[in-house]
């Protein structure tokens, strides 16, 4: 089924052109940040973002500031060769979150070889696991870090 985005244009079919007025002004329904938004409309997408998060899903709908609802959309943890897809339905996401967006190869999803599909427990229980060792690897660091300035025979 297509999605349209009516509200957004006034009723009017959205152009891939910045319309314009007899004086070469922009229209008032134009949105020059996300106009390439408008092309994405019903295609599934990979979005990073700033959390280092990614979601996939299908595009649904946008606005000027790059908000944009996206349906069906998991969100894909991956963890060393290990991959899972947490099921998130129907998604809303601000714009100033996304790092990162573009169109889904479905021939390279199908063909995933370097990775394994896992269950999302077994992902979770793996992505909990290396945040544990990422935690202890900086403490460790910082304790040296603080043990080589109490050293006094470094400053002798």
């Amino acid at each position: 089924r297509k999605c349209t985005n009516a509200f957004l244009f006034g009723g009017r079919e959205p152009s891939l052109l910045a319309p314009t007025t007899a004086s070469g002004a922009m229209s008032a329904g134009f949105f020059p940040g996300t106009a390439s938004l408008v092309e994405d409309i019903d295609k599934r997408l990979l979005v990073v973002l700033r959390d280092n998060r990614k979601i996939i899903g299908t595009l649904r709908s946008f606005d000027q500031f790059s908000n944009i609802v996206m349906e069906s959309s998991v969100e894909r943890i991956i963890v060393e060769s290990k991959f899972a897809d947490l099921p998130l339905g129907l998604y809303v996401i601000r714009g100033e979150n996304i790092v990162l967006l573009g169109p889904l190869d479905e021939k390279k999803e199908m063909s995933l070889v370097d990775l394994e599909r896992v269950d999302v427990d077994t992902i979770l229980a793996a992505k909990r696991g290396a945040e544990e060792a990422e935690r202890l690897k900086a403490e460790l660091s910082k304790q040296l870090r603080m043990d080589w300035f109490r050293d006094d025979s470094v400053f002798d």
